[in-house]
């Protein structure tokens, strides 16, 4: 038996899930999770970085798209609570072991796109 996912979305869906757990071989397991972050969310994630990277400074710099994508997430991380946790790193740098973004919740992945929009309409100018 290989991979099975099923979004929990209706009925017959869950009759399946249900179905493939009962099916299933011995050693097996079963995780019940919030779905991830969409496609468009992702493309619209990555668009952001890119339009931060072309229209956006950070403390005088130009930053790149990758860049502006961990301060986004950290920053996001400490205005919803959920704290940063530095750790020295192996050359003596100092590093934010930060969340995932491609294991986002749908609806944390919003909160981000929301966080990103914000702080560029009050701290960027995009030409129009």
């Amino acid at each position: 038996m290989e991979k099975q996912i099923f979004r929990l979305s209706h009925a017959t869906a869950r009759q399946n899930a249900a179905r493939a757990v009962l099916e299933a071989p011995e050693g097996f397991m079963v995780r019940i999770e919030p779905r991830t972050r969409s496609l468009e969310q992702n493309a619209m994630l990555h668009a952001l970085f890119t339009d931060a990277a072309k229209h956006a400074t950070w403390h005088g710099r130009k930053l790149t798209a990758e860049q502006w994508k961990v301060l986004f997430i950290s920053g996001h991380a400490i205005a919803t609570g959920r704290g940063a946790d530095m750790v020295p790193g192996l050359e003596g740098e100092f590093v934010n072991i930060r969340e995932s973004s491609a294991r986002m919740s749908v609806a944390r992945m919003t909160s981000l796109i929301e966080y990103i929009n914000a702080w560029m309409a009050e701290n960027v100018e995009v030409p129009a």
